[in-house]
């Protein structure tokens, strides 16, 4: 992670036009990586896409079709081979670590489908943490309210090995929405959770990004699930189809 200083100079990357209006877009993506026996394994081939602000969008495809790979390189967490992963308008792949810490912190929120909490820290600490980090003196009144709107308000003091995996969602949630994000990146966000609990955080997450007109990219198995997104994007062994 980048330290709390490079993250506090976040003013320091100008604003880039967004080519068509496009909150994120990939262009020609490709990434290979090396197998143990030092032979080339392609995992996604030339994958071009734009997403527009607003748009809920869902990539779908088989276990090993790349899904994560891809949302992973959307957050510049991993570089491509080839092409480029433009957010905001500002190309990724010239960005070192902390300046892609920095482009993250400004227009990016994630939803893992493990949560990712930090388990020493409560679940207002864990909310509080990028709003931090991001140098907000409010931090500890904008994540009690939005732990408030997940209804967790009654368990601020309970760290996540004191919450079921749907509060533990909720949380993650409200940390991912706190500070006001473009675009929210989710990666089977319902996976760890049971079909009842799935359906309440699938509908607490399309209602928050509905009132906050964020723009939200989630990978998922769940057909369900994607067909309340807009638009869907179907990877076939790396590759985009249609």
């Amino acid at each position: 992670m980048a330290s709390t200083s490079s993250l506090s100079a976040a003013t320091e990357l100008p604003d880039a036009a967004e080519p068509h209006g496009a909150v994120i877009e990939a262009i020609a993506l490709s990434k290979t990586v090396t197998t143990a026996e030092g032979a080339p394994l392609p995992i996604l081939h030339e994958i071009s896409f734009a997403v527009r602000p607003g748009e809920t969008v869902a990539v779908v495809g088989a276990s090993g079709s790349g899904k994560s790979t891809l949302l992973g390189l959307l957050a510049g967490l991993d570089t491509p081979s080839s092409g480029q992963v433009r957010l905001a308008g500002t190309d990724l792949a010239p960005l070192s670590e902390d300046r892609r810490a920095i482009l993250r912190g400004q227009h990016l929120g994630f939803v893992f489908q493990s949560f990712q909490l930090l388990p020493a820290l409560s679940a207002l600490e864990n909310v509080m943490l990028p709003l931090e980090l991001a140098g907000r003196r409010d931090a500890a009144a904008v994540a009690r309210s939005w732990l408030a709107r997940v209804g967790l308000e009654h368990r601020l003091s309970h760290t996540p090995k004191h919450l079921s995996g749907g509060e533990q969602q909720r949380v993650a949630i409200a940390r991912a929405f706190a500070t006001s994000p473009r675009l929210v990146l989710a990666d089977e966000p319902t996976g760890n959770l049971d079909a009842a609990t799935g359906e309440k955080i699938i509908e607490l997450m399309f209602a928050l990004n509905a009132d906050e007109g964020t723009t939200l990219i989630l990978v998922t198995h769940d057909e369900h699930l994607a067909a309340r997104c807009s638009r869907v994007l179907k990877l076939n062994a790396g590759r985009l189809e249609g």
